[in-house]
């Protein structure tokens, strides 16, 4: 075992690549799994919170009605997931980010707790962003849990930009958002840049 409690981490060489597919009704199960274990890896590292509710089979189910559910697999196990949706969360104050004609919103995302710091959940973000440009949207915006077991800081390093701390029904949240070149918003800069050199 290393330091930190996990086995050792398998070279570079040998780990296969991961590939990335949207889900289906038939992966419903391996998803709650992976949630669960990833919920499971952050109360053993930060103690019981908000983030260690298990999830069911119908909120996964849901969501895969009402959103685009983006999958990572390493050879044939399941690595790490989130969801891409056009409706906002709840908790989310749109007043905080900034005004888009379409915004996604980047709900439960998990990495299972022995792909973490694996390059998982950076690829996935990178995926996501690729769907919302061919969406087409203008935005990302989510939230993290303004705790030690929260990801702000990684999605600060994955260059997401943090735009507001509220608490919304008890929980501490911080604000991230990540505003989009796509193909409709690089053709407009350019024409603004052609209209004002003539």
């Amino acid at each position: 075992m290393s330091p930190a409690g996990r086995p050792p981490r398998a070279s570079p060489r040998r780990r296969a690549a991961l590939r990335f597919t949207l889900a289906g009704a038939p992966r419903i199960a391996a998803i709650v799994r992976l949630r669960d274990a990833a919920a499971r890896g952050l109360t053993a590292r930060f103690g019981e919170g908000r983030w260690s509710s298990p999830t069911s089979g119908r909120s996964v189910e849901l969501g895969l009605r009402h959103a685009r559910v983006l999958l990572a697999w390493r050879g044939r196990r399941l690595a790490g997931t989130l969801r891409l949706a056009t409706k906002k969360p709840w908790a989310i104050d749109v007043a905080y980010f900034t005004q888009v004609a379409r915004a996604l919103y980047l709900l439960d995302m998990a990495v299972h707790p022995d792909e973490q710091g694996r390059g998982v959940g950076r690829a996935l973000l990178e995926r996501a962003e690729a769907l919302a440009r061919e969406w087409p949207a203008d935005a990302i915006r989510l939230d993290a849990w303004d705790a030690p077991a929260g990801a702000g800081g990684f999605y600060a390093a994955c260059g997401y930009r943090e735009v507001g701390r509220v608490v919304y029904r008890g929980a501490p949240l911080r604000y991230y958002e990540r505003v989009l070149e796509t193909r409709l918003s690089m053709a407009s800069r350019r024409r603004s840049k052609s209209a004002g050199s003539l």
